[in-house]
């Protein structure tokens, strides 16, 4: 019988979703949702010192804005629950005292200052301190202490971890989806903490044995957790799982825009964009971090870029864009490259551009009329969809689109001098007064039902369309460039059109010194 797919997204709340940690849901999501499996959200909170409030709400929000939806976990529930590890607690011990009982750990009655010590001496003959096969024979633990000992160290509270016995000089040949065949060499591996002195679960721990109980099939995540892969395998084995073992797959990292190294949340304060999908506040520093959703990105935009950082559909296909449904139907893990993914800032705009133009025009004056309502400006959603649809293509998000549209909610007080004194002549002024005379005999103004009329007064009078319309624009709008200008006068009405024209009549004379 085919095992079912179930993947699981396992954040740490300590802080905002890094936009690396959100491309890690979406190839697990997406990689689920391929194979009509589940999509699993836990939280990984063992390490309590680190937990940061909000944190865990943060993610959740942030996965319902990028339409990640959670099957079961956290906020939703399900059959494997609790599914916060620190309510999980009573489960661990049983299974690092198995390990113990089995020989594949021990007891570590070490303290911080005798590790320190040992690392110190370490250091004095240039070697680096790791524990493990070679230095676990002369420390404090229960490999070397008689049974005796040991039971009267716990029962006398005295403070311990439990350490996984790493196996010595073993060669792992272990298979990743992503990265084929990788090796480890064991006895370059430390005998890493399982469970600690206050009672809780190492992230390893707790992932091998949450990951089992809840019949996790594939563990997809950052490359930055592919050390780990040896241990966890280990364990697997070591609890007698080996047969319902998940498959492993590391994703690869995403890089800074420039330079070498991961991309950090600091690179986007320094450079300034987002590496968050919302925006978060830091409840101990009071710091403002940017996010996608407030900077006017449109959700499916930054999905579709995460996508194809380390992804593509492969096959001769040079599409980039990408509805979600289409996603899930390409991806698969095979097309996952092994090398890190260079994000790119630019890049990420073009794709909220291209979004941007596949939205309904209603849809975009729906979006624009908070911006004129912070303004007080009132202005019908039918007119609001028409300015939408002729100035969409010049901007990357409705903020810009309000900000290059306010000439047809509030006529220009100001002008761009350089404009006026480029295109208003001095034989602009007549012209521009038989022009409004000429407007003001339309019935109404628009390309349809005036173009042809005007092109005719224009060739009687032996003049070129832009000898009219340049001055023009700079009277109605402000500054010389815009869209067709009777698109404009249509938008805005021929009252408005005529008033705004004789303002210039009577002032540009005086700015051109005429």
């Amino acid at each position: 019988m085919e095992r079912r797919v179930r993947v699981r997204f396992a954040p740490s709340p300590t802080g905002a979703l890094h936009m690396g940690g959100v491309r890690t849901a979406l190839f697990n999501y997406l990689f689920a949702k391929k194979h009509g499996g589940d999509f699993l959200l836990r939280i990984e909170d063992t390490d309590q010192t680190r937990y940061v409030p909000g944190a865990e709400e943060y993610i959740q929000e942030a996965l319902k804005w990028c339409g990640l939806i959670v099957d079961e976990g956290v906020g939703v529930g399900g059959d494997c629950g609790p599914y916060r590890q620190s309510e999980r607690k009573p489960l661990y011990k049983q299974y690092a005292l198995q390990l113990v009982e089995s020989g594949n750990a021990y007891y570590s009655f070490d303290t911080a200052e005798e590790l320190a010590a040992e690392r110190a001496a370490c250091e004095a003959r240039k070697e680096t301190f790791i524990y493990n096969a070679q230095s676990r024979t002369h420390l404090k633990n229960s490999l070397n202490m008689s049974a005796e000992e040991v039971e009267k160290a716990l029962a006398d509270g005295v403070p311990y971890v439990i350490r996984f016995k790493m196996p010595e000089n073993e060669e792992l040949e272990l298979h990743d989806l992503i990265r084929g065949e990788v090796h480890f060499q064991t006895s370059l591996l430390d005998d890493k903490v399982l469970f600690k002195a206050d009672g809780m679960p190492t992230y390893h721990l707790a992932n091998v044995v949450d990951d089992h109980l809840m019949t996790i099939s594939h563990v997809i995540r950052g490359e930055e957790w592919l050390p780990s892969m040896p241990l966890h395998v280990l364990l697997y084995k070591a609890l007698g799982w080996e047969d319902t073992m998940p498959e492993f797959a590391h994703l690869p990292l995403i890089l800074k825009p420039v330079g070498n190294g991961k991309l950090s949340k600091r690179d986007g304060n320094k450079m300034g964009f987002p590496v968050f999908p919302m925006a978060f506040t830091d409840p101990d520093t009071g710091e403002i971090w940017h996010g996608y959703k407030e900077d006017g990105y449109f959700p499916e935009a930054f999905v579709n870029m995460l996508a194809l950082l380390g992804w593509n559909p492969g096959d001769g296909d040079e599409r980039e864009i990408f509805t979600m449904d289409e996603l899930i139907e390409m991806f698969s893990l095979e097309r996952v490259k092994k090398a890190g993914a260079r994000f790119d800032p630019e890049k990420t705009k073009w794709f909220n551009h291209k979004y941007l133009q596949m939205k309904d025009n209603a849809e975009i004056a729906e979006m624009m009329q908070e911006y004129l309502k912070a303004d007080g400006i009132e202005f019908d959603n039918e007119r609001l969809a028409m300015v939408c649809g002729l100035m969409k293509e010049r901007v990357n998000f409705v903020k810009e689109l309000y900000d290059e549209c306010k000439f047809f909610f509030v006529a220009p007080t100001e002008y761009v001098e350089k404009d006026v004194k480029k295109f208003w002549k001095p034989e602009s002024t007549e012209l521009m007064k038989e022009f409004h005379a000429l407007l003001s005999e339309q019935p109404v103004l628009s390309k349809e039902a005036c173009d042809a009329t005007i092109n005719e007064w224009l060739a009687a009078k032996g003049l070129g369309y832009g000898k009219c319309m340049n001055p023009f624009r700079v009277a109605v709008i402000g500054y010389a460039k815009g869209p067709h200008m009777l698109d404009v006068a249509e938008i805005i009405g021929k009252e408005e059109t005529l008033t705004r024209l004789q303002r210039a009549i009577d002032l540009f004379p005086t700015i051109i010194g005429q």
